[in-house]
């Protein structure tokens, strides 16, 4: 994979319909599907791929811890790791999936990047997508 410019990649994350960055909190409600698009698209010379992107929820406690064990409160509805073979210049590659939080709360998502090859790396931008937050509200509210 040719060298990238950190402009490589526009990302985008929608999350339950709405266009969500690392300062807007998503809203939801407990016990409903929570549709999660993320666009990546390549703005760079040369085709980049395979890799994949993981999607990790947690929470942060604020004091300096994150909690990573939350499969009793929030699952994937299919998988949170998306395999994308190649994305030309100029193309955009979407990944769709959905969550379902059980408990209400302040959960946020990271992003993640793997790049199977390791004699080639993946841009630093293409690395740096925000943690998405939302906060899982009680349905009666």
């Amino acid at each position: 994979m040719a060298d990238m410019s950190k402009e490589a990649c526009l990302k985008d994350v929608v999350v339950n319909g709405k266009p969500c960055d690392c300062d807007i909190i998503a809203d939801c409600k407990v016990g409903d599907m929570v549709p999660l698009e993320v666009k990546l698209t390549n703005r760079s010379k040369n085709a980049v791929g395979p890799f994949a992107l993981t999607i990790i929820p947690f929470q942060d406690y604020q004091n300096g811890v994150h909690n990573y064990d939350l499969q009793d409160a929030v699952t994937f509805i299919g998988s949170n790791t998306f395999y994308i073979e190649t994305v030309n210049p100029t193309e955009n590659s979407i990944c769709v999936g959905a969550l379902l939080f059980l408990y209400t709360g302040d959960f946020y998502l990271n992003i993640k990047f793997q790049d199977d090859n390791s004699g080639r790396e993946l841009p630093l931008a293409w690395f740096c997508l925000p943690s998405v937050h939302i906060k899982a509200l009680d349905p009666t509210l």
